[in-house]
């Protein structure tokens, strides 16, 4: 079988030759047409032009061979064997793939060609390893004449509207020169633009697809959120604020809260009276009021309009800081069935304490409280019906409530008094009308509503409620920010049974069944909130064409935290409350700021505390562990663990410092070991204890500067080694919070306090010590060592030593 051919070069030739004959017809000249390597690269074919003769040509007439710079290789030659035009040459094959020759010689030695054979048709190059040719084409391609033309120039950084649409006229102008115009009413004008403009959508898109993917670049709220989702990070959108009202009413009336009667609150604005229409309701919102709801149902009598304490007959009576209970006057003989148990009042200063001019009352002086206990009582000495009141230690007063005082040598009454008809509500309120409706449902595409008010109402919740009504009034504002869901719920209605199934936030649905009616409120940052639903694996897909409605509050963050008297309208369509509040006086009050409002987290702020949150501490394993654990919990200000066998197994002592100095009764235990069970580790008891508390027995020596009194300078050093609050948020020197586990009392540091009272020359310790126990050169050593459980303690209690006491001995002055 025969691979490939190879012919002499000169094709003119050897045509010429072959049509070239005698007179007789004869060729003149014979040469070879063409070769032939045989697939087995041993035997050549050599085809003639025209007809050999008998032993015309030889071993001695062939020649194989190839010239490699100097040096002539031959090829060494089998046999010859000649038919018709063919001539069959037996050779031995080289192992290569250079190229060789086959010449026609007259005879060895000679290198003309043999008589009757022409010069240029005498030999033929090829090559022996025909079966390795080349996979491409033989024809090698013609240089171009000519420089083919550049490309275009193509801004590759063009990614916005102006840039695409400078670049494609450009184009334009190179490939259709011809075309000029520019107007921008010109048919090829609005193409450009057109395009352009998709151009920079699909350019925005690129870059918004590689920008969102990552925490670190991401831009959009939605994107961050989810990021932080995945590290374990709740993203909170804000919360909004809560305050106390009270009402003055002229008779009985229960007050729903804001689901029934729809009850609303405004911050005052000038000249609107303080029950408003509905035009005057909405004049008062485009002034920028803003609105509040109750939270619960209240119960309102004039009775509790103003509630007086009784002082059993003291013209100097005041309810000391910490006080937890109080005796009221029954001037009508229903305030004991009125309040109950849970009943809110809020204790308010409204006459100076020092002038009884209720301009110089103190505003700072109002505290809310709700009662733990109501007790009917009397005085059998004046005849007069009591009231006997408790709340509970967490809405312990924080200052001092002067309730009566002589000024000269007049008494003043009711400095301070009660109000009751005390409501809670807090910021934001519900979207009436049309504006509840959400788009139809597609059926095509994942359903993804938007709201079309805003900014969504955040509530700060006790686990699934919005506060507990059973707690201290002090809990109202005790929520975890993971705590606080979206105001909102959805209304679907069936349109064959014409059932009402509703649907209800969650942070997320990833514990959300196919069947459950849930969704997650995603915020962005210009407050537009937007409802993601399931995909009918992970939470309930809604039905296509289905109808829902949403109920919702707006009204959030910081805007809600207003100050004391802001409040002072109230809008209900369905009640008239004309007859209900007195008129003549300032009927809707809140003695008390607004707080809790929260703006929603900064993307910046969650960007550098998410990476970080899977370091925080969830398990208490070791002591240190559940000692950090239990200083979260709100009111403690140092704990220690410790691990001891109790016989079965492991038990964990913690000891607590609470803030304040406060004891640790049996409620905050149940709340802490609550608070401990989801850390703990188990098969570990937990045991919470109270501190080792060690009195101090100190005695100094004071040197009084002249031209001042002993008196008023022993009263300022009583002050300053106190466990009281001083002015300005200072801390007597022996205030609980100075104080905590093993922390040594230095003397340098008592004598330092002491120098810092005006009047005083010198100190000098006369008894530095453990109250009871003999001294331990505790003088000497200018300390008193305390032990890891152990807290130094000085109430300077005349009736009660054992808490610590301090003897100041003075000289000198006057």
């Amino acid at each position: 079988m025969v691979s490939t051919q190879y012919r002499c070069k000169n094709e003119r030739r050897r045509n010429e030759v072959r049509k070239r004959k005698d007179a007789d017809g004869l060729p003149i000249l014979n040469g070879i047409d063409y070769l032939e390597v045989a697939t087995d690269q041993k035997t050549l074919f050599v085809h003639f032009i025209h007809i050999l003769e008998q032993n015309t040509l030889t071993i001695e007439n062939i020649q194989v061979r190839r010239l490699e710079g100097t040096t002539v290789i031959e090829v060494p030659i089998e046999s010859v064997s000649a038919s018709s035009r063919l001539l069959t040459i037996m050779v031995t094959a080289p192992k290569d793939v250079f190229t060789y020759t086959m010449r026609l010689v007259e005879a060895f030695g000679n290198e003309k060609p043999p008589t009757g054979f022409d010069s240029q048709l005498a030999q033929v190059e090829f090559l022996f390893q025909v079966a390795d040719l080349s996979e491409f084409d033989c024809k090698t391609p013609t240089e171009p004449t000519e420089k083919p033309p550049l490309p275009p120039v193509i801004d590759y950084l063009a990614k916005d509207y102006t840039s695409f649409r400078q670049l494609m006229l450009d184009r334009l102008a190179v490939t259709m020169p011809h075309w000029q115009e520019r107007s921008p009413a010109d048919l090829g004008i609005m193409l450009v633009e057109l395009v352009a403009y998709k151009a920079d959508y699909l350019s925005y898109f690129q870059d918004a697809v590689a920008t969102e993917a990552y925490l670190g670049t991401a831009r959009k709220r939605v994107s961050v959120r989810r990021h932080a989702r995945l590290l374990n990070y709740p993203m909170h959108d804000g919360c909004n604020a809560r305050t106390w009202l009270t009402l003055r009413v002229n008779q009985p009336v229960t007050l729903p809260d804001r689901n029934t009667a729809k009850i609303r609150f405004l911050t005052n604005v000038p000249g609107l009276p303080s029950i408003l229409s509905e035009k005057e309701f909405d004049i008062a919102i485009n002034r920028g009021a803003q609105v509040f709801e109750a939270m619960e149902d209240t119960k309102l009598d004039p009775v509790c309009n103003e509630i007086h304490f009784y002082t059993w007959s003291d013209l100097t009576c005041v309810l000391p800081t910490g006080a937890i209970a109080a005796t009221l006057k029954d001037e009508t003989g229903k305030l004991a069935q009125l309040l109950q148990p849970g009943t809110v009042l809020i204790i308010e200063e409204v006459k100076g304490a020092q002038s009884g001019e209720p301009a110089d009352a103190d505003l700072t002086h109002r505290h809310v409280v709700r009662l733990t206990k109501v007790t009917s009582d009397r005085d059998p000495l004046e005849d007069v019906s009591l009231v006997e009141i408790e709340w509970s230690q967490e809405d312990a007063l924080p200052f001092p409530i002067t309730i009566s005082q002589m000024v000269g040598d007049r008494p003043i009454y009711n400095i301070s008094i009660v109000r009751g008809n005390v409501i809670l509500v807090d910021h934001g309120y519900t979207v009436d009308g049309s504006e509840r409706m959400l788009d139809w449902v597609s059926a095509k595409n994942r359903y993804r509503a938007r709201l079309r008010e805003r900014p969504l109402t955040q509530q700060g919740r006790v686990r699934d409620f919005r506060f507990d009504p059973t707690a201290s009034a002090a809990a109202v504002w005790k929520w975890e920010m993971r705590d606080v869901m979206p105001a909102i719920f959805l209304e679907e209605q069936d349109a064959s049974t014409e059932e009402i199934n509703f649907w209800y936030p969650q942070r997320d649905l990833l514990n959300s069944d196919r069947f459950a009616r849930e969704f997650v409120v995603e915020m962005e940052d210009d407050g537009r909130a937007y409802l993601r639903f399931g995909d009918g694996q992970v939470g309930r897909q809604p039905q296509a064409d289905a109808t829902l409605t949403a109920i919702y509050r707006i009204g959030n963050g910081t805007a809600g935290n207003v100050g004391a008297e802001a409040i002072a309208h109230l809008f209900c369509k369905a009640w008239d409350f004309q007859e209900v509040l007195q008129a003549n006086t300032n009927p809707i009050r809140n003695p008390l700021p607004a707080r809790g409002g929260v703006d929603p987290e900064p993307i910046e702020q969650v960007r550098l505390y998410a990476p970080q949150a899977f370091r925080t501490l969830q398990r208490a394993v070791t002591e240190a562990d559940y000692a950090e654990i239990v200083q979260r919990f709100p009111g403690v200000s140092r704990a220690l663990a410790t691990r001891r066998w109790t016989g079965s197994w492991y038990t964990i002592f913690i000891t607590v410092d609470r803030q304040n100095g406060l004891l640790i009764d049996e409620t905050f235990k149940q709340e802490l070991t609550s608070f401990l069970e989801q850390f703990r580790l188990t098969g570990q008891d937990v045991e919470i204890e109270s501190p080792s508390f060690i009195p101090l027995d100190i005695a100094l020596k004071v040197q009084v500067a002249p031209d001042y009194f002993q008196s008023q300078v022993k009263e300022a050093l009583l002050n300053a080694f106190s466990n009281k609050v001083l002015g300005e948020g200072r801390l007597g020197f022996f205030h609980p919070d100075n104080f905590s586990f093993g922390q040594p009392v230095y003397l340098s540091k008592v004598i330092a306090q002491a120098m810092q009272v005006t009047g005083v020359q010198s100190v000098t310790a006369k008894r530095f010590q453990r109250w009871g126990l003999p001294p331990q050169n505790e003088l000497e050593l200018g300390r008193i060592v305390l032990g890891r459980l152990e807290i130094a303690r000085l109430d300077n209690d005349a009736n009660m030593p054992g808490q610590g006491r301090l003897e100041l001995l003075l000289e000198g002055g006057l």
